[in-house]
């Protein structure tokens, strides 16, 4: 495995139109349509990063939906892995949406998700690292390093508060 590999190595780039199925009572894409789509891609590029037949969402750290997608629009969505731990790797996805009739191009979304390469045991294995490359890459693994402390805080807060969830069906809490 090289030590290095650049995020253009791990980039994805998908397209589809919006169906009618795909809308929500808005005339708008579901948010959830989009985050299954952003997570196929993110999947792809984490796999062809670190080169393995699995590999697993840690988390979607964060979807910022910026504008609207339509049913006139079409949605492109790019992926590629902008930063690396030890075992894991964060992957960058852009959705632009192009309206087919104007040809107006917005990015529509960006998001941040992390994912963990899986050996044949199912076991986490060392991913290789990233050396950014283009003003835009180079942005974005600027603060990579933050986001995995912030993710490493949430984690954190997590195990906190799921330790305090009762999973108890409703109607046995009821009795008590």
């Amino acid at each position: 495995m090289d030590n290095y590999k650049y995020p253009i190595d791990s980039k994805i780039v998908s397209t589809d139109q919006v169906l009618i199925n795909d809308l929500n009572n808005y005339n708008t894409l579901f948010g959830g349509v989009l985050m299954k789509k952003i997570d196929n891609n993110a999947t792809l590029s984490a796999r062809r990063h670190a080169r393995v037949k699995e590999c697993v969402t840690a988390s979607t750290d964060s979807v910022e939906f910026l504008y609207p997608i339509t049913q006139s629009d079409s949605v492109c969505i790019e992926s590629f892995v902008i930063y690396t731990g030890e075992k894991s790797m964060e992957i960058f996805c852009k959705v632009i949406s192009e309206d087919m009739i104007t040809a107006e191009r917005k990015i529509a979304a960006i998001a941040f998700l992390t994912f963990v390469a899986l050996d044949e045991n199912k076991k986490p294995i060392k991913v290789p690292k990233i050396t950014a490359q283009t003003k835009e890459e180079k942005i974005l693994f600027m603060h990579g390093e933050e986001r995995a402390k912030m993710r490493k805080s949430r984690r954190k807060q997590s195990k906190h508060v799921i330790e305090s969830l009762d999973i108890r069906k409703p109607w046995e809490l009821e009795k008590l």
